[in-house]
């Protein structure tokens, strides 16, 4: 099988703009924004879309919302908001097939979304 491109950052064969690491998530600045700050948080280990996440995935997948969190405080969003959104399936706008959280963010966000 082949690797996603979000593996091919994660193993540094692809460039990214990294502005979080740790031992299980990776976050970096998304190439074609939607927002004036706009992050992707990503789990290293290759969980495709939520909706095929296991019970055993659970530590990833709360350590995946709180750093989150972490990286839109330290990117000055915690005061004004910002959002976070999952992408499941085709419907759902996913476009690589790896579980990935968008933090969105630096500006008013209008509901419905899309």
């Amino acid at each position: 099988m082949s690797q996603t491109l979000f593996e091919k950052i994660i193993a540094r064969e692809i460039s990214a703009d990294i502005v979080y690491e740790d031992n299980l998530v990776l976050a970096f600045r998304d190439i074609n924004p939607q927002a004036p700050t706009h992050v992707l948080v990503i789990p290293k280990k290759p969980i495709p879309r939520i909706s095929e996440a296991e019970e055993s995935d659970q530590e990833v997948l709360g350590h995946l919302l709180l750093k989150a969190r972490l990286v839109a405080k330290e990117l000055g969003l915690a005061k004004n908001g910002f959002r976070l959104v999952i992408n499941n399936g085709y419907d759902g706008g996913e476009s690589v097939p790896h579980l990935h959280c968008h933090i969105l963010g630096g500006r008013a966000l209008s509901w419905p979304p899309g």
